[in-house]
This record gives C-alpha cells, sequence and structure tokens, in this order.
C-alpha cells in the first residue's frame, strides 16, 4: 500500500527529516470521495482556511488547513479518520464511514495524477481537482512488494452539453494512468436518464436521452474507479422538417481549420501540436471529426484517435486516413500527443448536425495541406 516516505539521513547521529512544502494560501478547489459500492462525496467546490487540522488532538500532530487534509475536512464534513506516523504523518483509513481492510486503500489523485504526497503534505492551489477512490494492492514479495493484482484506475467521461431530446448523441469514457496518460476505455457501462450504452473500442458509446431536461450521466466498469456524474442538458427541439419553406433561408452547416493556413510551411521545432478550429451549425452540432495523413517521401501514416498514435499506411492518399472524434464544440481543439515531423500534412474536418447533414470538403477551410522541413 502506497504511503509517502519523507527523506531522512543518519548523521552524527542525528536523523534529519526533508522539510514538507510550504503552506499554501486559500484556495477553491473540487473534491470528490468515490466508495468501493457508491460515491460517498460528490464532486463539490470547497475553499480550503488557514485552520489547522488535528484528528487525534494530540500535540504536534496537525496538518495545514490548505492541504489536502484541509480540503478533505471541509468536503466530508470532518468525517473522516486516520493514524498519526511520525514519517508519513496522517495515513487516512476511513471516509464517512467506509474504512477499507488491507489490501484496499484509499488512493489519493490530484489533477488527473496520482498524487506522490500523503494528504497533509500536499498543498492545493487554486482550481485543484482533487480525488479519493478505493484502489486495491496484493503485495508481492520482498523486497519491493509489487502489487500482482491488476491495477484500480479512475473512469473519466465527457458528455456534450446541450443535446436534443430524441436525438443520438456520442459520449467517450477514458481511463487514467497515474502519470495522468488517458486511454480509451472498452465495456464501460455509460447510464443516467433511464437508458444504458456501452463503449466500443475507441471509448466511445451513443445514447439518445427521449425527454427535456437536466440529466446526470456517469460511467462505470469492473475494476475501475466510476466516474464523477456529468450533467447533460437536454432540450426539447422540433425535429427537423423535410421540406423546407423556400421563403427560409437554408440552415447553415460549415467547419473550418483556424490553426494552420493552407500551404503553411513550418520548421519541425515549430510543427504543429494543437488543431484548432470552428463551426457553425444551426441545427446543433451532432460530431466533429478530424482526419490527419502524412507523406514522407513515399512513407506514409494516419492519425490513430481511438489508440492516440500515428499508424502505417500501405498506400498514400488522404482519403486513406483514419477519421476519428473529437467532440461537438463550436470551438474545437485537439492536443496531439507529440509535435508532427518532416512531410507533406493534410487535415480533415468533417461536422454533422442534427439533422443528419454532414460537410463537404473544401480546400483551404476544411481541408489543409501543409508542410513541416
Amino acid at each position: 500500500m502506497p504511503r509517502t516516505r519523507l527523506t531522512g539521513l543518519l548523521a552524527a547521529g542525528l536523523l534529519l527529516i526533508a522539510a514538507a512544502p510550504a503552506a499554501a494560501a486559500p484556495a477553491t478547489v473540487t473534491l470528490r470521495v468515490e466508495g468501493k459500492a457508491d460515491t460517498l462525496v460528490p464532486r463539490t467546490s470547497v475553499t480550503t482556511t488557514t485552520t489547522a487540522i488535528n484528528k487525534d488532538g494530540q500535540a504536534g500532530h496537525a496538518c495545514t488547513g490548505t492541504s489536502v487534509a484541509g480540503a478533505l475536512e471541509v468536503a466530508s464534513g470532518g468525517q473522516w479518520t486516520a493514524t498519526w506516523d511520525p514519517n508519513f504523518k496522517y495515513f487516512l483509513t476511513g471516509i464517512k464511514g467506509e474504512t477499507p481492510a488491507t489490501p484496499e486503500f484509499f488512493s489519493l489523485w490530484i489533477n488527473g495524477k496520482e498524487s506522490q504526497l500523503g494528504i497533509c503534505d500536499a498543498e492545493l492551489q487554486q482550481g485543484d481537482d482533487v480525488l479519493f477512490y478505493v484502489a486495491r494492492c496484493d503485495a508481492g514479495p520482498p523486497p519491493d512488494y509489487p502489487c500482482t493484482n491488476p491495477p484500480v484506475r479512475p473512469l473519466v467521461l465527457t458528455v456534450p452539453s446541450p443535446v436534443a431530446a430524441g436525438a443520438p448523441f456520442s459520449v467517450k469514457v477514458v481511463e487514467l494512468a497515474p502519470d495522468g496518460t488517458a486511454t480509451p476505455t472498452e465495456g464501460a457501462t455509460v447510464s443516467g436518464g433511464g437508458v444504458t450504452a456501452t463503449t466500443g473500442a475507441d471509448g466511445t458509446a451513443t445514447l439518445t436521452l427521449p425527454a427535456a431536461g437536466d440529466v446526470a450521466l456517469r460511467a462505470t466498469k469492473a475494476n475501475r474507479a466510476r466516474s464523477a456524474s456529468e450533467a447533460v442538458t437536454v432540450s426539447a427541439v422540433p425535429p427537423p422538417t423535410t421540406h423546407l419553406d423556400p421563403a427560409l433561408p437554408t440552415p447553415k452547416l460549415a467547419g473550418a481549420i483556424s490553426s494552420i493556413r493552407e500551404q503553411q510551411r513550418f520548421a519541425r521545432r515549430r510543427a504543429p501540436r494543437t488543431l484548432r478550429g470552428t463551426v457553425v451549425a444551426d441545427a446543433g452540432v451532432q460530431q466533429i471529426r478530424l482526419r490527419l495523413t502524412r507523406n514522407d517521401r513515399g512513407r506514409c501514416q494516419t492519425f490513430d484517435g481511438a489508440r492516440e498514435r500515428f499508424v502505417r499506411l500501405s498506400r498514400c492518399g488522404a482519403v486513406r486516413g483514419r477519421w476519428f472524434t473529437i467532440g461537438d464544440r463550436a470551438q474545437w481543439s485537439y492536443l496531439l500527443p507529440t509535435r508532427l515531423g518532416r512531410g507533406r500534412w493534410v487535415l480533415d474536418i468533417e461536422v454533422t448536425d442534427r439533422a443528419a447533414r454532414r460537410t463537404a470538403l473544401a480546400r483551404g477551410t476544411s481541408r489543409v495541406v501543409f508542410f513541416v522541413r
């Protein structure tokens, strides 16, 4: 079971302990606690304080109010328990009455990454996001005692909002690695509002909510920490008419790439990594897809959005590239895993609206050809 270990050096008969991080200023953060069977503390916005936290009443056994311990104290109403260790400080044993027994424990993540500090030493800054969930470690043999069981990782659910009642829309589920790397999750169940769907290999699922209102969706999967509940606003919009009045203007639908110009040339150190653009869709955006292909002296690749990496193409040509979905935002952006390498690149965007119409490719707007040298 991971604990934060403070560095100690034995010198001249004195034990020197590394100093803990300096106390931060009070900050507004979010905190969530996922128990083994259900959510113990939903995603809650709290403001930390300068009031020290002492859970056992012993002198010297205190954490700053601006630490994770201070945020947990506010978010849980003080309903957490811990034991004190002179090196590790407070080691969390229970939250809101749930007390995991070894080999299970509460894992601490901050801003989508597994924390390397304990609840006392991890100081929080404005906007930080804190997650506790029940993890497990079946310890292996010494001297390292590695966990022999599959790790329990947290799920993250991304949803569009608003959506139209009765119209299908896509959601995406990823799971996080300790360093924050997100991987699409297949076989996760997304449910809420009386509907359920299962994600495919690319981590996406399609749902249809029948009635207007606010609906909370969340994702679950065995041996994973459930996602936070994500709110979706369902609007009651009329279905698209099949016979348009010729006196009325045709609804607009267009997609454009704004971060790269047609025929633009980049040095490798300044090659694009973030792709950006805009969408106009009077009927509402259903889905935005991108396709990115490369030709480097006859060696061709396409970006695989499901695996988030480039894969080889047996034959060159943008039409042979793979489309990948990036959401439904009018102002969209997508961060590639690395800067683009040398070659001739083609970036395409395709937009589908809620009337099931799709954009066509047009050079300079929804298709740009550019070069990295």
